[in-house]
């Protein structure tokens, strides 16, 4: 193997290229665990189930809830998923996922819940305006290619909580 390499057309030994790369100042952080929770946007607290799952982790509880309900307070009244990626130092990031699709059916609807024999008792009437308006708040958390196939998966979960859709 020769010990001079040739870089944009100038020779430069093999020495002088390894003195040039950049040595980096921050390495990555291992991962020690993934958590998902469901807590309602801007009200969590430290109390359970929230506190007894993020207890054993090690991360700090409060400060967690306050960073939570500072980031959701604008979607107040939604239950807001989120995915906690915690470090080996302890330290964590999160991410805020779109409500579940049924919570937003139900809003759209204005009901409370959906229905217990969806096949018989039906709760209600979404228009297709609505379920596009859905699926396109949904679409950045769907795996569909377009907006039709958001729709349609919206659409299926409206008719499992026994809403129509005209």
């Amino acid at each position: 193997m020769p010990s001079d390499l040739v870089v944009s057309k100038e020779t430069v030994s093999s020495e002088a290229l390894a003195s040039r790369q950049t040595t980096h100042k921050y390495m990555a952080k291992k991962i020690t665990k993934k958590l998902k929770i469901i807590a309602p946007a801007g009200k969590a607290t430290p109390a359970p189930p929230l506190g007894t799952t993020l207890g054993p982790a090690g991360i700090n509880i409060g400060e967690f809830v306050k960073r939570f309900n500072d980031a959701t307070a604008p979607m107040a009244g939604s239950l807001i998923p989120c995915v906690i990626t915690i470090y080996e130092d302890r330290s964590y990031d999160f991410v805020l996922k779109t409500p579940p699709a049924s919570n937003l059916i139900i809003k759209a609807l204005g009901k409370e819940k959906g229905s217990g024999k969806p096949n018989t008792a039906k709760i209600g009437v979404l228009t297709k305006e609505q379920v596009r308006k859905i699926a396109e708040e949904k679409m950045s958390d769907l795996n569909a290619k377009d907006i039709d196939g958001a729709m349609k998966t919206i659409m299926g979960t409206a008719r499992s909580m026994g809403v129509d859709i005209k």
